[in-house]
């Protein structure tokens, strides 16, 4: 039963690789940078090697191949480069390069492949970004609207006050639509407050905690291949410059130099190869912890404040209009990083939050009178 399954998982890697062998070959073949195609075809050589690792691995346990016809995607893709040019397949191309990078992960008889999987990614990667990159980076300097739109500290901030606001808003809205008396109303609030922020908090901590080891494992596992393959590692540097434009010569140069200095070289294999800063490792997480719990807090605050100085129609009329202008104010929020109207944007925020009270307030009250 082990030798039929390792069977059939033989066949699928010697399926992918020789995918990976294809798709490069036409990729190669429709490029007409030399520099790129020199790339493509190194690429399709290394995925080569691999087929033949899994062809002998397949030969050893008495299993015939057989033939092989390249998959659906493969053709598709290979078809879209020779029509519209490699550069129009590859971001897809980085990133199922990317989602498959540590696909020998798992597999104790493909350790020596691993690496050159990862490598491969980042070679890829940093391919499809230099395509963006040289067309691009004009537009963003000389174009404000530009700045900003990768936004991420603000989306957070956006989303961390969304949460804590849409959920207490909707806790509280089916409490009241239960028939609850205001004092039980404002318990509940600020309950959910607390528990919530706790919650993404110690969430929060958890996911850059995981991160943050995770990390720390990879950047070992890089150091150690530096200090005991360095040649595969100069090879992988090599190819990640030879991505981001330079010729096969400068890119071996700089590569060499890179490699003269261990601390140097892993920095930049652990940017380009795993997307990590050696100097952060994913960021702080007792200070992620706490600006999630503050977020949410502030967003769940809103629907709670009204409560504190009425109560029954007047408190949920109130807590409504609270949270509604709120929600408009994220609407308004988001449009910095989305590009769409701020009009737009906060009409949208509105609706759905709308929506979602009114369902939850339904609910309670359904729930109340069938309790009743």
């Amino acid at each position: 039963m082990s030798q039929f399954a390792d069977g059939g998982r033989f066949r699928r890697n010697l399926r992918d690789e020789l995918d990976g062998v294809a798709l490069y070959a036409a990729l190669a073949a429709a490029e007409s940078d030399p520099v790129r195609k020199d790339l493509f075809l190194q690429l399709s050589q290394a995925e080569s090697a691999h087929a033949a690792f899994w062809r002998d691995k397949l030969s050893a346990a008495g299993i015939d191949p057989g033939a092989y016809t390249p998959s659906l995607r493969t053709r598709l893709l290979a078809r879209l480069a020779r029509r519209f040019g490699p550069r129009f397949v590859l971001p897809t191309l980085a990133a199922a390069e990317f989602a498959d990078r540590d696909k020998y992960a798992g597999q104790v008889d493909a350790a020596a492949l691993s690496s050159d999987e990862q490598g491969h990614a980042a070679v890829i990667h940093a391919a499809a970004g230099s395509t963006v990159l040289s067309t691009g980076a004009q537009i963003g300097q000389a174009e404000p609207w530009h700045h900003g739109a990768s936004g991420n500290d603000l989306r957070a901030a956006v989303l961390g006050a969304n949460d804590g606001l849409v959920s207490n808003f909707c806790l509280m809205m089916g409490i009241a639509g239960a028939g609850a008396a205001g004092p039980k109303v404002l318990l509940t609030g600020l309950a959910g407050l607390i528990a919530g922020a706790c919650s993404m908090a110690l969430g929060e901590w958890l996911s850059v905690t995981n991160a943050r080891e995770l990390a720390s494992t990879q950047i070992g596992k890089e150091r150690e291949e530096i200090a005991q393959t360095p040649e595969a590692e100069l090879k992988e540097l090599a190819l990640i410059f030879q991505a981001k434009g330079l010729n096969k010569e400068e890119s071996q140069k700089v590569a060499r130099e890179l490699m003269r200095d261990p601390k140097a070289a892993l920095d930049t294999l652990a940017r380009e190869e795993l997307g990590l800063d050696p100097s952060e490792l994913g960021g702080n997480a007792w200070r992620a912890a706490a600006s999630s719990f503050a977020l949410f807090a502030i967003g769940a605050l809103v629907p709670v404040a009204p409560y504190f100085f009425t109560s029954g129609r007047w408190a949920i009329v109130l807590c409504g209009l609270a949270s509604g202008a709120a929600l408009a104010g994220i609407g308004l929020a988001t449009s910095l990083y989305n590009g769409r109207s701020p009009w737009f944007s906060a009409g949208r925020q509105l609706i759905f939050g709308a929506a979602a009270a009114l369902v939850t307030y339904g609910s309670g009250w359904l729930l109340g009178v069938a309790v009743s």
